[in-house]
């Protein structure tokens, strides 16, 4: 069977040098935001009803504006969050300022809010890096109006939403013959199942573990155990306080919420408590292969203590024997004999086998 590799250990194993982007702060909405300005936006607008759809990109705010004062339902996509273009945005649709400056925030607990005619979803959205197998946070916000679902990200390049567009482009699908609720649904549903993907990198992760402890039980090998133990502890960390948001929406009396959607929530709410119970399992996983690790270095340990005892137990006689003839008397049995040398090697070499016979007939080595 081919040995399954080995995982790398990233430069970001050093706890004293972590990413600030994957540090969950838990900033009030009130506290001054260090964001980094971006140099590309990218604007994706879905306009929609059940026979018509149009889309467009852009980079341009002002270009999506346009589309207020239809009565279809709209999805802007905004990728790369700039202070200008937000509160552009916030001003055309009604959004509050609070919720304009919780955009604007990074590392926040996932959290819904209900303020003027707006909802308010703020969450993580988690990606997996092969490359050093440690997991990236990416926040998202997302507002539901009248007919419409605004969303902002930070990084332009990805997202998980792709499956979502292609329902769009195609006529017939539920997507199409619901409202904005039920897009907003779908935003969700989308970024909790993609917690199950993570978390399967994850598991494949620990599964290499537990095979390379017995064969390599050295610090290397407890290097990567913990490291995977802080990306599971994020992981877990970050998808946690999802389950409010998703019980708010669950409780939520707002008009923009259909009762004939709520059992869509209800859905994504079951799926986030069994991710919650999964990433509480993959914790458990970690700490027993901690307790995996020590217990084969205990053995290990166990096994050079018992190879050091029996060399200590079979050189035993043989230094009582020379020691008790290395005394220096004049009188002493043997001494005078030719051939006293040899009977001592002889005697020596006897009980030497004779241990070692005894030891191996005891299973003791």
């Amino acid at each position: 069977m081919a040995k399954r590799p080995l995982l790398p250990i990233p430069d970001a194993i050093n706890p004293f040098r972590v990413k600030k982007q994957r540090l969950m702060n838990f900033n009030p909405v009130t506290a001054a935001t260090s964001r980094r300005a971006v140099d590309k936006v990218r604007i994706t607008v879905f306009e929609y009803d059940a026979k018509h759809i149009r889309e467009e990109v852009t980079d341009n705010v002002e270009n999506c504006l346009r589309y207020t004062k239809s009565d279809c339902i709209k999805w802007i996509n905004v990728d790369g969050v700039r202070r200008d273009d937000v509160e552009k945005i916030s001003g055309y649709f009604g959004v509050h300022a609070l919720l304009m400056e919780d955009i604007m925030s990074e590392g926040q607990r996932a959290k819904m809010d209900e303020i003027g005619d707006n909802l308010f979803c703020l969450l993580p959205m988690i990606y997996f890096m092969p490359e050093s197998s440690s997991i990236d946070i990416e926040q998202v916000s997302l507002v539901l109006g009248k007919n419409v679902v605004i969303s902002f990200q930070d990084d332009p390049s990805r997202d998980v939403f792709n499956p979502i567009r292609e329902k769009l482009r195609n006529n017939g699908t539920k997507l199409r013959m619901k409202g904005a609720d039920y897009l907003l649904y779908a935003l969700l549903d989308t970024i909790v199942d993609n917690y199950f993907v993570v978390m399967d990198q994850l598991g494949e992760r620990i599964e290499i573990l537990e095979e390379i402890i017995p064969r390599q039980p050295n610090n290397r090998t407890l290097a990567r155990i913990n490291f995977v133990r802080k990306e599971t502890l994020l992981f877990k960390r970050a998808i946690a306080p999802v389950r409010e948001l998703l019980n708010g929406l669950l409780k939520s009396e707002n008009d923009l919420l259909r009762e004939d959607t709520e059992k869509y929530f209800k859905d994504v709410y079951d799926h986030i408590v069994q991710a919650n119970d999964l990433a509480e399992s993959y914790r458990d996983l970690v700490m027993n292969l901690q307790e995996l690790y020590h217990a084969q270095m205990n053995q290990k340990l166990n096994e050079v203590m018992k190879v050091l005892a029996v060399v200590t137990t079979l050189l035993a006689p043989m230094t009582v024997i020379t020691g008790i003839y290395g005394m220096n008397f004049d009188v002493m049995p043997e001494l005078r004999n030719p051939h006293g040398y040899f009977i001592v090697l002889g005697v020596m070499l006897t009980l030497f086998c004779t241990m070692i016979y005894i030891f191996r007939k005891r299973d003791w080595f």
